[in-house]
């Protein structure tokens, strides 16, 4: 039987804090939406299709405070009040993936938290808040939904596939729609869904056989691919430096297509996270 090191030890209490902290802001958000409705939720505009909401400054707020208050050595980077990765330990939050769809009231939106600690991924958690599934891994310990194990599907031939591709305004239109004809060649069938951390989740739990987008910020994505990685996926992204800095390409894919899908959509060299 295996005795975690005291690295470990102090992980796993990020671990068991950081899942009750998504829940309750996930919880918080979602009730907040139905008290106040579309109308309410002052809702400010970042740029073409990017939207805040008081929603989503309110739960980074405290995800950020409360995180400071229990482990004030640790950093922080947050996709609404920003910060730097550190040479210790630092987590990388977003409080709302799919902002636009929670704040149209599409029920595809979750709370995305993932601690970072000598140079590795260590945790990844993500509240579907609509749903109330909490999916969370810890690295080398498996992937979990809830308290159930989770796993990527063991789907092998293509043209009973199904993914999910976004599409970032970063990237040209011209290669997300080569993205859709090389996937319509190929006999794949995909969606569109508005949150990379709930589509990448629904990857680790075979749902779905692959998440494709052409660039992804670290918040948005960091915490997810931690959990389909454990759960059995392949990951391609950019190496941890790069992606906390620029972001980059992401594809998260169970096993027996992940060859087909690297040489169909991935148009950069990236590396397992």
């Amino acid at each position: 039987m295996s005795v975690k090191s005291p690295s470990d030890n102090a992980v796993t209490a990020r671990h068991e804090f950081a899942c009750k902290l998504a829940r309750k802001v996930g919880l918080q958000a979602l009730r907040y939406w139905n008290e106040q409705g579309v109308d309410g939720l002052g809702t400010e505009v970042k740029g073409l299709q990017d939207f805040v909401t008081k929603a989503d400054k309110d739960a980074e707020h405290t995800i950020r405070t409360e995180l400071a208050n229990m482990f004030p050595e640790d950093g922080f980077v947050g996709e609404e009040t920003g910060g730097a990765a550190v040479s210790g330990g630092y987590w990388v939050v977003d409080p709302i993936d799919g902002t636009t769809n929670y704040l149209r009231g599409l029920r595809h939106w979750g709370v995305s938290i993932a601690y970072v600690l000598d140079g590795k991924t260590r945790l990844g958690i993500v509240y579907d808040a609509p749903t109330d599934r909490l999916y969370h891994a810890q690295l080398g310990y498996g992937a979990f939904r809830d308290k159930l194990p989770i796993k990527v599907s063991s789907t092998k031939d293509p043209h009973a596939a199904l993914g999910i591709l976004g599409d970032s305004r970063r990237r040209p239109i011209e290669a997300y729609l080569q993205h859709i004809k090389a996937l319509y060649d190929a006999g794949i069938e995909h969606r569109k869904m508005g949150s990379a951390a709930i589509g990448i989740v629904r990857v680790a739990e075979g749902i779905v056989d692959f998440y494709y987008e052409g660039h992804l910020n670290s918040w948005d994505a960091l915490a997810a691919v931690l959990i389909a990685q454990e759960a059995g996926g392949v990951i391609r992204v950019p190496e941890l430096g790069e992606f906390m800095t620029n972001g980059g390409e992401t594809l998260c894919a169970t096993p027996a297509l992940a060859d087909l899908l690297i040489e169909l959509l991935v148009s950069e060299t990236t590396t397992s996270n």
